[in-house]
């Protein structure tokens, strides 16, 4: 009998009544794009190793919870152990609310919210799966697929092009040159001038359903932070408090900082899935948040972007080491003995805000629970 979470089981028997011809006619094509919101965790295809999340090569016909080398939450073995396997129909409805199937599963990712989207990455994945791969829609439709000597051959005279690279000329000789798509791929900072901005707009009413379907769970509803994440909004004139609230509106000098770094790390555990567009309209809703803007219709783009002023940018100084002793008149810096008598400890890294508040413990360390 099985035994996986009974909420698991009550969607999956509706999904089966209820099953509809686009989880068939899902394009493989299109699950391609959709799989690049799984690729920050997951890996498939060649040579596909776990991640963040499991390997998911052959995963129709998989136990869950069973893919060898992987830890999995106890919630997902015992699911595993329950009986659910994983197919079509379990797969679509974990994909669309992962927690609300598997509660206590370690995913983060909140859900594919279109039906589209589910058929068509389920239809890439069956690519990577034998127990599909080997049933075109000949055999579906009753027929008996018959492969000529031609066909056989065409596919034989095709090997994978083997890239050319060139070896690294460093002391050691480890690794390789990177390639110019690979750069390109992360050379995509943006800077205060503007430098590096994307083609793109979006709005704060935009913003407003980005934000709380991909960081409101982590940064609470309106930016105040959800237990030891951080807190993105508010803080104003608290700089000089002993526990300062170092947001984007009382702390953060420049908007492109807070571009950037949605663009490139943000949401948790699905980086660089969010479209130019979304960050425009997310960074426009995070300037709302803290007071920044105050129209709902008010939209962020590549033309606007630089004429957008953080309040705290005036109390940031130019870096001017390079005026000091040491480096001025060529001194060597002190780097032992520096200071006479024994060391003592000056401010704690709570207090400066390094490290996460405990339970009322100002000695007490913190950690991603």
């Amino acid at each position: 009998m099985l035994k996986f979470p009974k909420s698991a089981a009550l969607a999956v028997l509706g999904l089966t009544a209820l099953a509809t011809p686009s989880l068939a006619d899902g394009d493989a094509g299109a699950g391609e794009k959709v799989f690049k919101k799984c690729a920050a965790c997951h890996a498939v295809g060649d040579g596909a190793k776990h991640k963040v999340g499991p390997e998911l090569n052959d995963v129709f016909g998989r136990t869950a919870g069973s893919a060898e080398g992987y830890k999995y939450s106890n919630a997902m073995s015992e699911a595993g152990q329950g009986g659910l396997v994983w197919d079509a129909e379990t797969l679509s409805t974990y994909l669309a609310k992962p927690k609300d199937m598997i509660k206590g599963t370690k995913m983060a990712f909140a859900g594919l919210k279109k039906d589209d989207d589910i058929a068509n990455v389920l239809a890439y994945l069956k690519t990577f799966s034998q127990e599909t791969a080997a049933a075109p829609a000949a055999v579906e439709a009753g027929e008996t697929p018959v492969e000529t000597a031609d066909a056989g051959a065409a596919v034989e005279a095709a090997p994978a092009a083997e890239m050319v690279v060139e070896k690294s000329q460093g002391a050691f000789g480890l690794g390789r040159k990177a390639m110019p798509d690979e750069i390109a791929a992360w050379d995509i900072d943006v800077r205060p001038d503007g430098t590096g901005l994307p083609e793109g707009r979006g709005t704060v009413a935009e913003g407003e359903p980005i934000f709380v379907e991909n960081c409101a769970v982590c940064h609470g509803d309106f930016g105040e932070g959800a237990g030891r994440w951080p807190v993105l909004a508010g803080g104003q004139d608290t700089l000089r408090n002993d526990r300062p609230e170092k947001t984007i509106g009382s702390y953060w000098p420049y908007l492109s900082t807070v571009f950037d770094y949605v663009r490139r790390a943000m949401p948790f555990g699905n980086a660089r899935s969010l479209s130019d567009d979304d960050v425009y309209a997310l960074t426009a809703y995070l300037m709302y948040l803290n007071d920044i803007v105050d129209d709902e219709e008010f939209e962020l783009s590549k033309e606007n972007f630089t004429s957008v002023r953080l309040p705290n940018e005036a109390n940031f100084i130019p870096d001017d080491r390079l005026s000091e002793p040491h480096y001025a008149k060529g001194i060597e810096p002190c780097m032992s003995d520096c200071k006479p008598g024994p060391v003592k400890i000056t401010a704690r890294a709570q207090v400066i805000d390094v490290t996460p508040e405990g339970e009322g413990d100002e000695n007490s360390g913190g950690g991603i629970d």
